[in-house]
């Protein structure tokens, strides 16, 4: 995926990072999962943004492809409400922290955008776009992700946000240049601009709520250009530019180092990044509206005050005057007129500033007044007929006249009363219980996973979802109270709060999830045709005192023994394995999925609980189907041993013990000739030599394995940021050659040669059910010891050769492939597994032995 961002932040960055910024992105990542406690700089910018009614929306494609500097400038510099729109999630790319992809992936993703809105002020949106993989074409594109529901999201986000001013990140005007979902985002939002305002056009939420931006801009850059030279002679009469470097005294950072920090939450993608300062233009291009006269101000004839509304005059001369006298020492001394304000923003007519201006302003009454709300349970998850303790807590630390009358919980049908006066730095503390009946469920999951979706877009139900950027809270607490004397109600999300002694205070998100979780322990199995397999099966409860049954939804002509397991687990918490042989009575197909169940009463449950867990984002609950993908296949390979040193992170060392490999998982002082001489062959995981720093100390000794007779398998890499001076014994230059469709031809070149034929015989065929792409980042130019085995290409391009190589180097040999196999070996392609053991196999070996002998 081209990541434009790179050029946005490479300018002479700077060698060293003060002591005092580290210190903040720490905090950052620390406090991922905590509530948000503000200081009184943090109170008056809040403030600050009460008095602009004016509103940004930045249009792209993926995560990381914001301009974080610009979404910082508009919320910290110009305080407009800004947001980001990313079409997708982002599950279509690769990961550098984990080995997760696919929808586990675009979740880390989605948690990483909201991490980067949290630095830079901005909002985070969404379409129910799928990334499906790289595109080279926006009409691919569009095809696959259903242009007309796509552009309905667009349209609906507009106008739902109802932005004066939209920014596209990417050009319209160039399709086949870049990516095809960047150029697409930008056609999205060219036909949304105009169709935003149309009576006619009908999104999933009808015609209401019609809105006409004012003005659409491409956020260009010399990048577009060629070169800074061309840009620097171009016509600039259509362009604007702001200085996106202005220092904020309040943050004690520039805007730069905000957008630095945010951009680095980016982290599954490399963006961990040092911060800059000084002077930086950003430029955009009208597209569409009227051009501002005052060229330094966006928002040039858009009125962006209190005047914008009627009955705002009065609320603004309020604000303004809180603004202008703001008491840093004592901000709770504002209440009173903050509450005043507060009342008259409720009587406006327009709902669409009430909702937004009367969210703002209680979370600047909560933090004026210093209050702490929490509502806190006793275990972080929940399920049917079950009950939890919960504890919350209410403290305000000012001296204004604070009562909480009551408080209730969501689950609850009515409220409990308490009318306490809560006086100066006296904590209260309440208990209560959470209790949901089953029916009464509705679980913890990104929402727009719960249905399946086609290939290039999710399938989400209840149409008020859409576009935003996680699932709601299923538990709050709303607390009522009466400041100043007015009825106020402030809404928390139940979390759970815990400590580690090597830690310190935690929180998670509050979950409800099934009473258990089924999974298997491989997700995919290679067997022989009519061979029996062992699957185990691990129960874990979410309740005391399950009972129940396990069992397998088996497909036509297939089955178990036992037929069930009866299984019961007395704690919450408690796990379980029971073994099941299965197999076919009679020939299977080559691919055939097995679903275990767990029975209790008349309710089976067939779902893994997953959890995705990362410091720097919230932990996430998944529910995934519980299932095994068993491949038929008999796969012969020569050898046992093989050696694996990781990149990015990957599945491919299980993939190949599912084949009867022993696989070692290597690091950096184990790699000595003495201790490789063991192995049969060596395999590099993704990207290893873009990330491992250690990778150019125990290069040199990879290639001496090989030239004494070792296999090496490298996989692919990126030409940039190389942590050595060249990826293979001989001369080959990356480039950003690849094949998108994994459907698209595949020509072997040779035919007889030893990887086609030894120890099992690949041909075209082994090429069918491949998913989401054939390969990336192959070589275009290699030196003539290279032989390339294989040849493909997209519609319309020419054929590429370079996604899988090999050379004589010494007594062994060298491959280099760009092919995909850490999606295909994990999605239980055939092909893939029979090709890939091919590749360790070549040279001389041990004799030949079928899978799993």
């Amino acid at each position: 995926m081209f990541r434009f961002v790179d050029y946005l932040l490479l300018n002479d960055p700077m060698k060293t990072i003060f002591s005092f910024l580290f210190f903040i992105f720490c905090i950052l990542f620390s406090s991922a999962q905590q509530p948000v406690k503000q200081s009184t700089s943090e109170i008056y910018e809040s403030v600050q943004k009460l008095n602009f009614l004016g509103s940004v929306l930045y249009v792209a494609a993926h995560p990381d492809d914001e301009n974080t500097r610009l979404i910082s400038y508009f919320s910290n510099q110009v305080k407009a409400r800004t947001a980001y729109l990313s079409l997708t999630r982002g599950d279509g790319g690769q990961n550098l922290i984990g080995p997760e992809i696919r929808e586990s992936l675009g979740i880390i993703r989605t948690q990483e955008l909201l991490g980067a809105r949290s630095v830079d002020g901005g909002e985070q949106f969404f379409s129910r776009a799928n990334d499906f993989g790289y595109s080279k074409h926006p009409d691919e594109t569009l095809v696959i992700w259903n242009k007309d529901e796509v552009l309905k999201d667009v349209v609906s986000r507009i106008r739902n946000f109802k932005p004066d001013v939209i920014i596209n990140r990417f050009d319209h005007r160039t399709p086949g240049r870049t990516h095809g979902h960047h150029t697409a985002s930008a056609m999205l939002s060219m036909e949304a601009f105009d169709l935003a305002n149309d009576t006619k056009y009908k999104t999933h939420k009808g015609s209401t709520d019609l809105w006409q931006p004012t003005r659409l801009f491409f956020n260009t850059h010399w990048f577009f250009y060629g070169s800074r030279e061309k840009f620097e002679k171009s016509d600039k009469s259509n362009l604007l530019n702001f200085d996106t470097g202005v220092y904020y005294p309040l943050k004690g950072l520039s805007n730069n180092e905000v957008a630095a920090i945010a951009s680095s939450q980016h982290l599954c993608q490399g963006f961990g990044r040092l911060t800059q300062r000084g002077s930086e233009q950003e430029y955009v291009e009208l597209l569409k509206g009227t051009l501002p006269k005052d060229k330094s101000n966006i928002f040039d004839g858009i009125d962006t005050t209190w005047k914008r509304v009627k009955g705002g005059a009065a609320i603004g001369k309020i604000l303004e005057e809180l603004e202008a006298k703001f008491n840093f020492k004592d901000p709770a001394s504002h209440l009173p007129k903050l509450v005043e304000a507060y009342q008259l923003v409720l009587k406006l007519k327009d709902e669409h500033w009430k909702a937004i201006k009367s969210k703002e302003l209680l979370k600047v009454i909560e933090a004026c007044a210093g209050l702490y709300l929490e509502a806190s349970a006793s275990d972080s998850k929940i399920t049917g007929n079950e009950k939890l303790s919960l504890s919350l807590e209410a403290l305000n630390r000012s001296n204004a006249n604070i009562v909480l009358k009551s408080f209730k919980i969501s689950t609850k049908k009515s409220a409990t009363f308490k009318d306490i006066i809560l006086e100066n730095n006296v904590k209260k503390t309440m208990k209560d219980s959470i209790f949901l009946t089953l029916n009464e469920l509705k679980y913890t999951t990104p929402y727009w996973l719960q249905k399946k979706g086609s290939l290039g877009m999710y399938d989400v139900s209840d149409k008020e979802l859409i576009g935003i950027p996680e699932t709601p809270r299923g538990v709050t607490v709303d607390f009522i109270l009466e400041i100043q004397g007015f009825p106020i109600t402030i809404t928390k999300p139940v979390v759970y709060r815990y400590s580690k002694p090597d830690k310190g205070e935690l929180y998670k998100p509050f979950e409800i999830v099934p009473e258990v979780s089924v999974k298997t322990d491989a997700k995919i199995i290679i067997s022989k045709p009519k061979e029996a397999i062992e699957v185990r099966v691990t129960v874990k409860a979410f309740k005391d005192n399950v009972k129940g049954y396990v069992n397998f939804k088996l497909p036509k002509g297939w089955s178990s023994s036992p037929q069930l397991k009866d299984l019961s687990l007395s704690k919450k918490g408690e796990e379980k394995t029971v073994s099941f042989l299965i197999n076919s009575t009679k020939d299977a197909t080559v691919v055939n999925i097995l679903r275990p169940r767990f029975n209790i009463n008349n309710q089976s449950y067939s779902q893994e609980i997953a959890e995705i867990n990362y410091d720097h984002i919230p932990s996430q609950t998944v529910l995934l189907p519980s299932e095994v993908k068993v491949v038929r296949l008999d796969i012969k390979k020569k050898g046992q041993h093989i050696g694996y040193i990781q990149g990015a992170g990957d599945n491919i060392p299980a993939s190949l013990r599912q084949i009867g490999y022993q696989v070692t998982e290597l690091k950096g002082a184990e790699i000595t000739l003495d201790k490789l001489r063991k192995y049969d062959a060596i395999v590099l995981g993704l990207r290893t030599y873009n990330i491992d720093d250690a990778a150019k100390f125990y290069q040199a000794t990879l290639h001496k394995y090989v030239e004494n007779g070792g296999t090496l398998l490298v996989q692919y890499n990126t030409s940039r940021r190389q942590k050595v001076a060249q990826v293979a014994p001989y001369p080959l230059k990356l480039s950003r050659d690849r094949v998108t469709d994994e459907n698209a031809t595949v020509t072997i070149l040779d035919k007889k040669h030893e990887v086609m034929n030894s120890p099992n015989r690949i041909t075209e065929e082994d090429f069918e059910g491949w998913v989401q792409e054939r390969g990336l980042y192959f070589p275009n130019e290699w030196s003539q010891e290279f032989t390339p085995l294989l040849a493909m290409n997209d519609k319309g391009e020419p054929v590429k050769k370079g996604s899988l190589l090999i050379a004589k180097y010494g007594k062994g040999n060298f491959i280099y492939t760009g092919l995909s196999f850490f999606r295909e070996l994990p999605a239980g392609v055939p092909g893939a597994y029979k090709l890939f053991a091919n590749l360790l196999s070549v040279g001389d070996k041990n004799t030949t032995v079928s899978s799993k002998n």
